[in-house]
């Protein structure tokens, strides 16, 4: 057998049946095959439609400027994005076992082809960035029904085998030790922390502290599967929508509570680095065009 490896050109593997509004909006002629590698970056802000993403512009917002005393992950998504990405342990460090190549965070361009090989997946990206830095302050905002709550976790670093290529191999990952009975003076969330909140003021919860301290880097990821989850890449969901399917008037209205929330904290300024994945199959593509702009002009980046 020969094998080769492509991403799917067939509309139906990617859920929505709206999706060609939100890929001509896009522009370039986008088509469904090329969606998995697409990105446009102006300034600190990288708008992407995968997730994914976010890895290669950290490595490179960190590797351009080395992060400070403190790192701060201010993550908004419908997902912990904590899967384990396909990339195998060696004496060496991470190798990408579809190329054979090394996988270095310090490296951004090693971090680009592994994206583009495949061995990044979608919702597995954050976990290689806290085995490279492991004391990172994370910050999950989500909203129900995933989240109905604020639950702090330590973070611990595992390792698992794989279990298609290599039986003997071992891939990275991540586990989450709930931790709400220890608390610091920062009611819980501190270097090593992972704050799973559906809660603005807990999610920035003494972070304009540390903007005054200007010892602080801080990285913002936004999933637009946050504001509406209507597939949740399940076919299924075409005609049985996810709990989480706001309307559009709903999603703008998110919008502006999360960029007004980082305003006020003086965030929006001090923010090293912004992704903002369009998720499709997951965040109606019908939404794309009006929210992205919402979005854009609330964290003065239009």
């Amino acid at each position: 057998w020969q094998l080769k490896l492509e991403w799917s050109n067939d509309p139906y593997r990617y859920v929505d049946p709206r999706l060609p509004e939100g890929l001509s909006w896009w522009g370039k002629q986008l088509q469904f095959k090329d969606m998995a590698l697409a990105r446009k970056r102006k300034g600190r802000v990288l708008l992407s439609l995968n997730d994914t993403w976010t890895l290669e512009s950290w490595s490179e917002c960190l590797n351009r400027n080395a992060a400070k005393s403190n790192l701060v992950v201010l993550h908004v998504d419908d997902h912990k994005d904590l899967g384990s990405p396909r990339i195998f342990l060696s004496s060496k460090g991470w190798i990408d076992p579809i190329t054979g190549r090394a996988v270095d965070f310090n490296q951004p361009n090693s971090i680009t082809k592994a994206i583009e090989s495949g061995a990044f997946g979608m919702g597995s990206f954050l976990t290689l960035f806290l085995h490279h830095f492991p004391h990172s302050d994370v910050r999950h905002l989500c909203q129900a029904p995933k989240c109905e709550d604020t639950t702090d976790f330590i973070i611990k670093l595992e390792t698992v085998h794989d279990l298609l290529l290599d039986l003997d191999a071992t891939r990275p990952s991540v586990t989450l030790k709930e931790t709400t009975a220890l608390k610091t003076k920062r009611g819980g969330a501190a270097h090593g922390r992972y704050r799973f909140t559906d809660n603005l003021d807990a999610w920035l919860e003494d972070l304009d502290l540390q903007v005054k301290e200007n010892d602080t880097t801080f990285l913002l990821h936004i999933d637009m599967d946050y504001f509406c989850n209507r597939y949740d890449g399940d076919s299924d969901a075409v005609d049985y929508p996810c709990p989480l399917d706001l309307s559009l008037p709903q999603v703008l209205d998110k919008i502006d509570n999360l960029t007004e929330a980082l305003r006020s904290r003086s965030l929006l300024k001090n923010l090293d680095d912004i992704v903002i994945a369009l998720s499709p199959g997951f965040f109606p593509s019908e939404f794309w065009a009006p929210s992205c702009e919402r979005l854009l002009e609330g964290l003065g980046e239009l």
